[in-house]
């Protein structure tokens, strides 16, 4: 019975060994871990430019570098189509396609024409928005998950996230073309996709997969794209602030009789007057130099990156390291579903209170346009909450919500305010909810108690003592709350600063890092890795169920043979080498399953949480008859940004297979 059949009829909870006729692999003893960094160096490949892409929850943009010229970062053309009290530097993530599942439109060009469809038409189009959370919220993320459209029809999400990526992909394209004059092609490229470091590594995978079909590099061609994380993107642009270009929340003492928190206030709008100047110039200058900030850190001094954006927020620990000022993660990214999305829930929750759940629900089905009306004119004065604000925010009731809910409930809007109880909320008569500022406060502190929760956590983790700086970036810490929340909790504790583009922080450090990718120099593992392997079995030390006797050998089966350690320092392009020799020396086919697991200690592969996340398979047939007894099997694992590429080499022969480590199709 050959290897081949049976390796396919295990299941990750079987036992390998015993379900296989074939005995399957032995570490050789002593089991040694070569650590080679430079051992397959890719050559670099020259791109005319990087294309940074931030696919966020809410928004999205792209921004670029040519890399003759890379102290200019420049930030797309302006969006037709921009909302009122929202900069329009990013369009909004949300995507149409036809009934007939075609492409359309994207950003505001889809949100319009969406808008713009008659009831009747638009109940067959396609809309999605806010999809990007999908990926982090999915436990078993597959090829095939699902997306499901505002109509309510299921598209999969890998052709939705292809179609968005393949969109910023020709408008970056034509916008290099129409700048150079002559066509661009993609191979001149390269890509740049942020993720949230919290992701988990099938999602991250998910991403690429998605630029592939998108055609922004090959699995031939990897190198092409890079998958960023954020707050390490984040990172690398604060490193270069000047003075000017960031405000400190910390410490402030009182100026001109006003208190610290007036100051925040003044701040940004003064902050907020110089990006508005800015905003016509596209594009940033970014000094090559370290900023002031960055030059009062010291060799092993620690800071914190907290990427606030749409629909997650992200924690990343940083340790300086000199001369040239790498960084190095000191504690694994942490965080959670804490976006400014949930701001938007609080407020849907609110309107279900005043006007039933039942209404709600079906006024999102009967008019999506209008509901996406509605949201867009809370997103702008959301934008509008401050700690300070004694004025109350109004927001605009569609026409035809007035109109739905009288026909739904058979009295008005204004009889349902009268009846709910919610004294913060009141009824205007030119048609508006007039919220207080306290109301409008009220929604965003379910989302903030939650991330300052989450922070005072990481705060009290041994590995994060004596942090020096706090970076608060992304487009949710553009929020004067979030600010003021975050500097009066660990404003004593650390000093709180915040860039002044805070939105573009992102996308401008994604492009920095796409020119220069060796600035991040170590990462934790987010999982452990291994080998399924045969040890010898000892008695009192393995578990008598794992014993299998082959030809007079007592064997212990299902080992897990370790590679990496979850949250273990793992250098970028380090490659982990282990050796191993089959069971059987007259075995014509090895078979190398590779598991990973979110737990550090992990002895057997049958233990719960153990997946199987790729498989070599080493063909030794009609190889010379002159090989040594014990044939050694070389395994070596090389970490790279998302990419984890697994080899096998058979000594005596030199033959080789290799692998992507896989979470998608296990």
């Amino acid at each position: 019975m050959s290897a081949e059949t049976d390796a396919v009829s295990t299941s990750a909870y079987s036992s390998p060994a015993k379900s296989l006729g074939d005995p399957g692999i032995t570490p050789l003893s002593p089991s040694h871990i070569a650590k080679d960094s430079d051992a397959d160096d890719a050559v670099e490949q020259l791109f005319l430019v990087v294309v940074a892409i931030d696919f966020g929850t809410t928004s999205s943009g792209y921004a670029y570098s040519f890399t003759k010229e890379p102290e200019c970062i420049h930030v797309m053309r302006r969006w037709e189509g921009g909302d009122p009290g929202v900069s329009n530097q990013k369009t909004p993530t949300t995507i149409l396609l036809t009934p007939e599942r075609k492409f359309h439109s994207f950003g505001y060009a889809a949100r319009d024409f969406y808008h713009d469809l008659d009831p009747t038409e638009s109940k067959h189009w396609l809309y999605f928005e806010k999809f990007k959370m999908k990926l982090h919220t999915t436990g078993n993320l597959t090829m095939e998950t699902d997306l499901t459209a505002a109509n309510g029809k299921k598209v999969k999400a890998l052709e939705i996230f292809a179609y968005a990526l393949q969109f910023f992909k020709e408008q970056a394209l034509k916008e290099l073309s129409d700048q150079g004059g002559s066509d661009f092609e993609n191979n001149e490229v390269r890509w740049v996709i942020t993720v949230p470091a919290i992701w988990k590594q099938p999602a991250k995978q998910f991403m690429r997969q998605a630029a592939y079909k998108a055609g922004m590099a090959s699995p031939e061609n990897p190198e092409q794209l890079i998958i960023a994380l954020e707050p390490e993107a984040a990172s690398i642009y604060c490193r270069k602030l000047r003075l000017h270009q960031m405000i400190e929340l910390s410490n402030r003492a009182p100026v001109n009789g006003y208190s610290p928190s007036d100051t925040i206030g003044t701040a940004f709008t003064q902050g907020k007057e110089h990006v508005r100047r800015n905003r016509q110039s596209r594009t940033f200058m970014v000094e090559n130099v370290i900023g002031e900030i960055w030059s009062e850190l010291e060799e092993g001094d620690r800071y914190i990156v907290v990427d606030s954006g749409g629909g997650t927020v992200d924690m990343t620990v940083h340790q300086i390291r000199l001369p040239e000022g790498h960084l190095k993660e000191l504690y694994k990214a942490t965080g959670g579903p804490y976006g400014s999305l949930g701001v938007d829930y609080e407020f849907e929750k609110l309107l279900c209170k005043i006007f039933g759940e039942d209404f709600i629900e079906q006024f999102k089905i009967k008019r999506p346009a209008a509901w996406v009306d509605l949201m867009i004119a809370f997103e702008s004065r959301k934008r509008a909450a401050a700690p300070d604000r004694t004025n109350p925010l109004n927001i605009t009731l569609p026409f035809s919500f007035i109109d739905y809910y009288k026909k739904f409930r058979g009295h008005s809007v204004e009889h349902a305010l009268r009846k709910s109880n919610v004294d913060f909320v009141k009824w205007s008569s030119q048609g508006m909810l007039r919220m207080s500022p306290d109301a409008m406060n009220a929604l965003f502190k379910p989302t903030i108690d939650q991330i300052v929760q989450h922070l005072s956590e990481v705060f009290d983790k041994p590995e994060v003592t004596n942090v020096k700086f706090l970076f608060l970036v992304g487009g949710f810490a553009e929020s004067p709350l979030l600010q003021q929340a975050v500097q009066s909790a660990f404003g004593s504790r650390c000093r709180v600063i915040i860039p002044q583009d805070v939105g573009l922080t992102i996308l401008k450090g994604a492009v920095l890092f796409g020119l220069d990718p060796a600035v991040i120099k170590v990462r934790r593992s987010p999982l452990t890795y291994g080998v399924g392997v045969l040890n010898r079995f000892v008695e009192g030390k393995h578990p008598a169920e794992k014993l299998l006797v082959k030809d007079g050998t007592r064997w212990c089966t299902d080992v897990f043979d370790k590679f990496i350690s979850a949250d273990q320092s793992v250098a970028l392009g380090e490659t982990v080498t282990r050796s191993y020799t089959p069971a059987k020396p007259s075995q014509l086919v090895i078979v190398i399953n590779i598991y990973s697991s979110e737990h550090d200690s992990v002895s057997f592969i049958t233990e719960p949480g153990v997946r199987k996340c790729g498989t070599l398979r080493l063909d030794l047939t009609g190889t010379d008859a002159s090989v040594p007894n014990r044939r050694e099997i070389k395994t070596l694992m090389q970490f790279g940004d998302t990419e984890i590429k697994a080899m096998a080499v058979d000594v005596a022969t030199s033959k080789s297979v290799k692998v992507g480590i896989d979470f998608l199709n296990y």
